[in-house]
């Protein structure tokens, strides 16, 4: 008897290493597909090169510009993701499901197709046509903050939602039984609890703004040195067959992107991984 249970148990070891062999396949293998991809852009380009790039005009317009227009974005997204997420993670109300999946529309749709859509409404509309004249946002550097806006915002009520549903709302009733207004038990507690989560989410948006290529193109344009941002960068140069400055361009995105997982990485760790399912 117990020799059969060792002989199970040797089966069901053997099975259990077969599979987490299997498992493991899938994920090296595009594990390899993501080095390959990058290292094909980094083994491109020398050290030299790269710095002749970084130091030219063209680059340090599009790194300024992206840093500018998405960092207005972002900072726009905050003052209607935040107040959003927080609506949809504390109050139940009729159409809520539907908004939830407009809010997602951004995320599923092609940048191209929302900013064919935001082109089509500045131009077409009357009221586009009004905002478009008070603003000037076709074919404009604040085309790009809009566009950029668009994009990243539903990320962030995605992630401040997250961030608020995980937060007791306990917290809140206890400080409103102390005398504090639901505004102050907000302002005063919700917030200063969640303010690593909202941070993540901010992070993320901004990553996802600067990289904003389709509804940009639509609605601002590829303008050298006026609306040219880094993906526009990236898009005029190889297509003037410009290879070694839009490779150069590509490094300077993928430098972005590690710093990206890192700050989210060091916030998330800062929180104990309270907030990695954002």
């Amino acid at each position: 008897m117990k020799s059969m249970g060792l002989k199970y148990l040797k089966i069901t070891t053997k099975i259990g290493e077969i599979m987490l062999k299997i498992s493991f396949t899938p994920l090296i293998v595009f594990l390899c597909l993501l080095i390959f991809i990058v290292g094909s852009i980094i083994g491109e380009i020398s050290l030299n090169d790269l710095i002749n790039a970084i130091s030219s005009e063209e680059v340090r317009f599009s790194v300024a510009l992206s840093v500018k227009c998405s960092i207005i974005a972002t900072a726009i997204a905050l003052l209607v993701g935040v107040p959003s997420g927080y609506a949809l993670a504390r109050y139940r109300f009729r159409g809520k499901e539907i908004i939830d999946s407009l809010i997602n529309l951004p995320i599923l749709l092609p940048p191209l197709v929302l900013g064919f859509g935001l082109l089509l409404f500045l131009g077409n509309t009357c009221i586009g046509q009004f905002i478009n004249n008070t603003i000037d946002l076709i074919f404009t550097q604040k085309g790009i903050i809009l566009a950029q806006f668009v994009i990243a915002t539903p990320f962030i009520i995605r992630t401040t939602r997250a961030v608020f549903e995980s937060i007791d709302v306990k917290y809140e009733y206890v400080a409103q039984s102390l005398g504090l207004s639901r505004s102050e038990s907000f302002l005063k507690i919700t917030l200063p609890m969640a303010k690593s989560g909202i941070l993540a989410g901010a992070i993320l948006g901004w990553a996802r703004a600067i990289g904003e290529f389709g509804a940009t193109l639509m609605i601002a344009g590829a303008t050298k040195m006026k609306t040219e941002t880094l993906p526009i960068a990236i898009f005029l140069n190889v297509s003037i067959g410009n290879i070694d400055l839009a490779l150069a361009i590509a490094v300077i995105h993928i430098a972005i992107a590690i710093l990206v997982i890192s700050l989210m990485k060091f916030v998330i760790n800062l929180n104990g991984g309270r907030y990695g399912r954002c």
